[in-house]
C-alpha cells in the first residue's frame, strides 16, 4: 500500500506545472507525475470555490466498467471538503501525512471541493456574495463542475458520484438535478453515476421528532424531559410546515442546548458517548459543551482540531502552526497570501440560516423519478442525523418503486470486524439503497472503513480489486 502511494506523499520539493492565472488569482496547478489537480474557478464575479482532485494510482481499465470519480461534499455548512473529508476520512494521507490504507482512491478518482464559497480555501471578495440557500450553492457547483469536466476529455469518459455526508446531503440532491439539467442542455459534459447521503440532514424535522424518545430509550432523558423535548420538537415541525425557517432554525439550537443540558452532554454524532471537556475517543471532540450556531459548525468539524494544527504545532487557528495554512498552503502554492483557511466559514454557516431547516425530501423523490441511483448510508449510533430520523424521511418517499424496496428484506455485510445491513430495490429498478452501518456513528468512513469502503466499490461498481 505505502510503496503505490509514494507519488502521493507530501513533499514540499515536488515539482510543479506553472500555475495558471486568471484576475491575478492563480487558478490551476498539479504535481509533475499528473496524479494530483487543484485550482480555482471563479463560480460567480468575485466568488472563488477551490478544488483538489487526486487520480487513482489503482486505477484499472476495464472497457464494461468504467473507473469511477467520487466528488465528496462536506457538511456544515461551511464545513472543509478539503479539509476534513480529505485529510480526516477517506483522501491518501491523514494529518499526520502517513498514508490512509483506507483512502477510497482504492475505488475510485477523488474530487474534492470547499463548498460553498467562503469554506475552507474558498472565498468571496465581498461578504455579501455568499450563497444563502442549498440552490444558489447547486449553482455555483454546477459551474465548478464545467470548468473542471468540459475541459478534460478523460474525466468525461468517467461516471461521477456525489458523495456527501451531514448537511452536504442537502448540497449533493440539488446539485444532482442542478447537474442533470445542464446535462441536459448540452452545458455540462459529465455522466451522473448516481447520489450517495451519507447520515444526511434531508429532513431536519423527523431527526429532531427522533431525538427525544431515542434517548428516552437509552436512559440519557427521563420522561418529564423527554415531553419537553418532544414539545420543543413539536414547535419546530410547525415551524417548518409554515416556512419559518429562521425560527425553526433558531428553535433547533434551542432543543440541542436542552437535550445536552438534560442527558449529561450527550455526543450527537455517536450517542454512546459523552461530549464533554472530558470526554476523549479515537478523534477528539469539542472542547466546549455550550452549543450555538456557530459552536455546533465546530462540533460537526470536530476534527478540525487536528487539522488547525500541524503534528506537534500549538493549534492556533490564526497562522504559525496551522496545518491548512502553513503545511497545505505551501504544497498547494496558489493559496492568496490574504486568504486564511476557513476565514469565512462562519459566515457561510449564517447566511444559510434561512435554508438550514429546509427538507429535500422531493429532491430525492425527483431523482429517483429520474432513474439516478441513490444511495442512503447511516451510523447505527449518530444522534443528529439519526437512524430512526433517517428511516422517517425514507417512508415519506413517493417515488414508485418505494413499495417493493421497502418489503425487500435486509442481508447482512461484513468486513473484518464491521458489521453492516443493507437493502437494495428489485433487479428491474436496482437504483435505491440503503446501509445500516452497525455500531458507529455521524462520520462513518473514519469509523468503519472497511464496511465503507467495500459499499463504496459496490455503489460505483467499481472495476478495483481488493488488496
Amino acid at each position: 500500500m505505502e510503496n503505490v502511494l509514494l507519488p502521493l506523499l507530501f513533499s514540499l520539493s515536488l515539482l510543479f506545472l506553472n500555475p495558471l492565472f486568471h484576475g491575478g488569482i492563480a487558478i490551476a496547478a498539479k504535481t509533475k507525475d499528473g496524479l494530483e489537480e487543484w485550482g480555482y474557478v471563479q463560480v460567480r464575479p468575485k466568488a472563488h470555490m477551490f478544488w483538489w482532485l487526486y487520480k487513482s494510482p489503482y486505477r484499472v481499465k476495464n472497457p464494461s466498467k468504467p473507473w469511477p470519480i467520487i466528488l465528496w461534499l462536506q457538511g456544515g455548512p461551511g464545513a472543509s471538503g478539503v479539509a476534513i473529508g480529505n485529510f480526516e476520512e477517506i483522501g491518501p494521507l491523514d494529518t499526520n501525512l502517513k498514508p490512509r490504507n483506507s483512502t477510497w482512491l482504492q475505488v475510485a478518482d477523488l474530487l474534492f471541493v470547499d463548498n460553498p464559497v467562503g469554506t475552507g480555501f474558498s472565498f468571496v471578495e465581498d461578504l455579501n456574495l455568499l450563497v444563502k440557500s442549498d440552490r444558489e450553492a447547486a449553482t455555483d457547483l454546477t459551474v465548478l463542475l464545467q470548468k473542471i469536466f468540459n475541459r478534460n476529455k478523460s474525466l468525461q469518459e468517467s461516471p461521477l458520484y456525489i458523495v456527501a455526508e451531514s448537511y452536504g446531503g442537502k448540497f449533493a440532491v440539488t446539485l444532482a438535478l442542478s447537474a442533470l439539467k445542464s446535462i441536459e442542455q448540452g452545458k455540462l459534459k459529465l455522466k451522473l453515476g448516481g447520489v450517495a447521503l451519507g447520515d444526511s440532514w434531508i429532513s431536519p424535522e423527523d431527526f429532531v421528532i427522533s431525538w427525544g424518545p431515542l434517548l428516552k430509550d437509552l436512559s440519557r432523558l427521563d420522561t418529564i424531559n423527554l415531553k419537553i423535548a418532544n414539545r420543543k420538537a413539536q414547535e419546530i415541525k410547525q415551524q417548518i410546515r409554515a416556512g419559518f425557517y429562521f425560527n425553526a432554525t433558531n428553535s433547533w439550537n434551542d432543543l440541542e442546548d436542552f437535550i445536552s443540558l438534560k442527558s449529561g452532554n450527550v455526543d450527537f454524532y455517536n450517542f454512546l458517548l459523552n461530549s464533554g471537556p472530558d470526554f476523549s475517543s479515537i478523534t477528539t471532540s469539542s472542547a466546549t459543551t455550550k452549543l450555538s450556531k456557530v459552536i455546533l459548525l465546530k462540533k460537526y468539524s470536530r476534527y478540525l482540531n487536528s487539522l488547525r494544527s500541524s503534528p506537534g504545532g500549538s493549534g492556533d487557528s490564526s497562522g504559525g502552526d496551522n496545518f491548512m495554512d502553513n503545511i497545505i498552503r505551501k504544497k498547494l502554492k496558489i493559496i492568496p497570501n490574504d486568504i486564511l483557511f476557513d476565514a469565512q466559514s462562519d459566515s457561510v454557516f449564517d447566511e444559510m440560516e434561512g435554508d438550514f431547516m429546509k427538507p429535500r425530501i422531493n429532491e430525492v423523490d425527483e431523482l429517483l423519478a429520474k432513474g439516478v441511483n441513490v444511495t442512503v448510508y447511516n451510523g447505527q449510533l449518530d444522534l443528529i442525523c439519526s437512524t430512526k430520523g433517517t428511516e422517517a424521511w425514507v417512508e415519506k418517499l413517493r417515488w414508485k418503486g418505494i413499495h417493493n424496496f421497502r418489503t425487500k428484506e435486509r442481508t447482512p455485510l461484513f468486513c473484518g470486524e464491521g458489521r453492516a445491513y443493507k437493502r437494495v430495490s428489485p433487479n428491474h429498478i436496482r437504483i435505491c439503497h440503503f446501509y445500516w452501518i452497525l455500531e458507529h456513528g455521524h462520520f462513518v468512513p473514519v469509523d468503519e472503513p472497511c464496511i465503507t469502503l467495500k459499499m463504496v466499490r459496490a455503489i460505483t461498481q467499481s472495476p478495483a480489486l481488493f488488496r
